[in-house]
């Protein structure tokens, strides 16, 4: 199946790089959210990727300008009518992203691919709410979704091999190494991504340590680029917490029992990078 125009539904963190690798493989993207506001500070940050990488000498200039010119800004969910495989990648809520596949459904032609960059919703779930779901896939970047290389690449249990392939195809044409994951709740990132997370906050919890503490003992006692906590921070503790919750849910293992500081923090705002305050201070 040939792609030629890609389809990004949320400008947000993760859409807005996933926009922009998109079309620097040579991609048509329209790039949707549901505010002029949140598409146009999506398309602000991707500049600013390109422009450190003009500067640093790893792009053209020239090159930088065709990229721009191949993104297409939407605040009508109807512009993906024009995609051939749509990504949606709007915040980690399963009534939202429902909402949106039911949407998509509607207004795509029927052999579009809709894929989801949820981190721990069921696929299939999602697939059900759509009269497609051997065309329904997960497509998971990520973040920051320019740098990182990693695409998980999860199959619904109705998931075509087409569907599949095209999707594994992609994915190296964005750049990108794939790794086939099934249906499970987490998948495999963050089904043993996250409970580390969680523990880490567990620890800060029973006062084993402090932040900077337990960072740096998994920093440079296991050799992470960056610690738990500090990571969670850059997630968003809002997005940690929805995922643990997923996990817990759909397993209903104590192990996957979200720490009471963690639902803490996001209940006072406190999510992180994005709200200047987390398990560090952000602040200017």
């Amino acid at each position: 199946m040939e792609i030629k125009t890609f389809g990004v539904v949320g400008a947000g963190q993760m859409g807005n790089g996933i926009a922009q690798v998109a079309a620097m493989s040579g991609l048509d993207v329209i790039m949707n959210d549901i505010k002029d506001e949140f598409v146009e500070k999506g398309l602000a940050t991707i500049t600013k990727n390109l422009e450190k990488s003009v500067s640093k000498g790893k792009l053209p200039a020239e090159e930088k300008d065709v990229i721009l010119r191949r993104i297409q800004n939407s605040v009508n969910l109807k512009d993906m009518a024009k995609a051939d495989f749509v990504v949606e990648a709007a915040t980690e809520n399963e009534p939202v992203k429902l909402k949106i596949f039911r949407d998509l459904d509607e207004i795509c032609d029927k052999g579009t691919i809709l894929s989801t960059n949820t981190s721990s919703i069921p696929i299939g779930r999602i697939a059900a709410n759509t009269n497609r779901p051997e065309l329904v896939i997960g497509m998971h970047f990520m973040n920051p979704v320019p740098v990182m290389k990693l695409v998980e690449v999860i199959r619904g249990i109705a998931t075509s091999e087409e569907t599949f392939q095209t999707t594994w195809n992609l994915s190296e044409q964005f750049g990108k190494t794939p790794a086939e994951a099934n249906d499970f709740p987490g998948f495999i990132a963050n089904r043993i991504l996250m409970p580390m997370i969680n523990e880490a906050v567990f620890c800060l919890y029973h006062n084993v340590g402090k932040a900077e503490d337990i960072d740096t003992v998994m920093k440079l006692g296991m050799n992470h680029p960056m610690g738990p906590l500090a990571l969670a921070d850059l997630i968003g503790l809002d997005t940690c917490l929805a995922i643990m919750e997923t996990l817990y849910d759909g397993f209903k293992d104590s192990k996957y029992r979200p720490c009471p500081l963690l639902r803490k923090y996001v209940e006072a705002g406190w999510l992180g990078r994005k709200a200047g305050k987390g398990f560090y201070s952000y602040a200017a």
